[in-house]
């Protein structure tokens, strides 16, 4: 990891020790109090803690123009950046997206739906909707490696995450911690319930919180709609096209308006916050990411309303893209983020514990 972004988090951290004014806005305060000096695993730790709501920032009397000029919410977001980059498999990748995250996204979309379209040949025989397109087989042969490989990535740079926060065993009931602070988002509620200040200095909000909410639940709602789907395949000999008022469809169309409305609406919250309170040099890939799972949600939502229409199979192929992508780039997007901020949750209530006894 870059020691320049390490070294500057330590300064503010030993400072914000000291001063201990903004104990109750969330969960770094308390875990940053615990410590007497801050190693690098420990300072990686507290980075991916920070939900970067920048409400310790407004409420500090020592950002510039004072001398010690403490941005702290711009230094763990340097730090969480860098160590998303460092511990990804493989590293390269991640920091190519991050650089050039939008060009990318648009480029894998379109090359992966250009290659769909192509494979239209392997359409099966008399198959119904959109294996009329591309046959149900086809789809399996494409999207399973795709959402396996995810999952190792991520599984690997997690693993390397825990290795260097150096976090210890977590027990089950950490876990359900952890789990129970990614469900809730409280550490977005400023520590009074009233929200942060993540887009505007003077009002408190919680804005941020429920788009992070609608955008959670909504790809849980889509990926319950594609596993439900599966078992009623496989398991009751249920194949696709299903009816509007099936468990898939209600599950995919809110699944997608929440995937929608909370991308857009976080992407609005982005533009109108202060970018140097944040990751600059991230800015690109973070819209990229937030992008692509918002198109991917469009264009579901899409094929929905126009799959029986003439323009089914264009939309298809670019919805089959989307998600192409979203998949083999998960790992080095800032999807990656909720991994580490639950795995970041689970450690924090490991320590908690550690401390009690």
């Amino acid at each position: 990891m870059q020691t320049d972004f390490l070294n500057e988090a330590r300064r503010q951290a030993e400072i914000c020790n000291a001063c201990r004014y903004c104990e109750g806005y969330c969960s770094v305060f308390p875990a940053l109090h615990a410590e007497r000096a801050f190693s690098d695993g420990d300072l990686t730790q507290l980075a991916n803690l920070c939900h970067n709501c920048r409400g310790c920032y407004y409420a500090c009397q020592y950002t510039a123009p004072h001398e010690f000029d403490l941005n702290l919410p711009q230094a763990l977001a340097n730090v969480r950046q860098d160590s998303w980059e460092e511990f990804a498999f493989p590293q390269s990748a991640a920091r190519a997206f991050q650089k050039n995250g939008v060009m990318i996204a648009l480029a894998t979309v379109v090359g992966f739906a250009l290659l769909f379209w192509a494979a239209r040949a392997l359409a099966s025989a008399g198959g119904e909707g959109f294996y009329a397109v591309l046959s149900h087989n086809a789809m399996v042969a494409i999207f399973l490696p795709a959402f396996l490989f995810p999952l190792a990535s991520i599984a690997v740079s997690l693993r390397r995450y825990w290795r260097a926060i150096d976090a210890g065993r977590p027990t089950l009931a950490d876990v359900v911690a952890g789990f129970r602070a990614a469900a809730t988002m409280r550490n977005l509620d400023g520590g009074h319930g009233d929200g942060c200040n993540f887009e505007d200095e003077d009002r408190f909000s919680n804005a941020r919180r429920m788009v992070h909410q609608a955008v959670m639940y909504g790809f849980l709602l889509c990926f319950a709609s594609t596993s439900v789907a599966t078992l009623m395949h496989y398991f009751f000999a249920m194949p696709a096209p299903y009816s509007l008022f099936s468990l898939p469809k209600i599950l995919g169309i809110s699944g997608g308006l929440l995937l929608v409305i909370g991308c857009v609406e976080m992407i609005r919250l982005k533009l109108r916050s202060d970018p140097a309170l944040g990751a600059v040099h991230a800015w690109g890939g973070e819209v990229g990411s937030i992008g692509l799972l918002g198109f991917v949600g469009l264009s579901g939502l899409l094929l929905y309303a126009l799959g029986q229409t003439a323009m089914m199979p264009a939309i298809l192929v670019l919805h089959l893209g989307a998600v192409l992508a979203f998949f083999l780039l998960t790992p080095f997007t800032k999807m990656a983020h909720g991994f580490y901020r639950l795995t970041a949750l689970v450690a924090d209530a490991t320590r908690k514990r550690g401390d009690a006894a």
